[in-house]
């Protein structure tokens, strides 16, 4: 477990290292980093990255619950003045395309998570599930939606996201999700969600 600061100037020097692990692992890749390579970036030394963390396992898992962290405040920011649950859908994806297409690393930190540390690649997907499930029932319990688990309709928007967004934004070369290509998605994740006529 890294340490937390008690200081400002500590917690600055931590998010540092976290920022230059970001930027390390997405390039490199897990096993060609190293803790040197991240020290160099970050512009600190390595007895100074041993103030925070045991190793450069410790620092990855933390950069994934930071990472995690981060896209999760970028949703719920974007979609804080939507009036209805399809309404926050929409607010949030774009604001998970705008954080992926800004931090790229995601996609490829995350997807070597699955070998490095499932358990923090597990922690990623279900804080993300956490906040679609609570929403989702509560949009289902006022009849917004129709009949669903709550769970599986979260695990479902959570891959349709994810798998959108590696095809537009990181493998496109602008990284920029096309306007058409974004409402084919929401015409899809609508006429899913909502409840029909009977």
């Amino acid at each position: 477990m890294s340490l937390t600061p008690k200081t400002d100037k500590g917690t600055q020097t931590k998010e540092k290292i976290i920022l230059a692990a970001e930027r390390v692992f997405a390039e490199l890749g897990y096993q060609d980093a190293s803790v040197a390579k991240i020290t160099n970036h970050a512009g600190v030394g390595q007895g100074t990255f041993y103030l925070y963390f045991g190793s450069k396992l410790e620092v990855f898992e933390e950069l994934v619950y930071d990472l995690n962290r981060r896209v999760r405040r970028a949703m719920t920011e974007g979609a804080e003045n939507a009036t209805s649950r399809i309404e926050r859908e929409r607010a949030g994806f774009r604001a998970f395309f705008e954080f992926t297409a800004e931090h790229p690393a995601l996609y490829r930190i995350i997807r070597q998570a699955e070998f490095v540390s499932p358990k923090a690649l597990k922690h990623h997907y279900t804080k993300i599930v956490e906040g679609y499930q609570s929403g989702i029932a509560q949009a289902e319990a006022e009849g917004e939606f129709s009949d669903l688990d709550p769970e599986v309709a979260s695990w479902m928007l959570m891959g349709i996201g994810e798998l959108i967004g590696m095809r537009w934004v990181l493998w496109s070369e602008d990284g920029e999700i096309p306007e058409d290509v974004f409402e084919n998605m929401m015409r899809f994740i609508e006429s899913g969600l909502q409840r029909g006529e009977k």
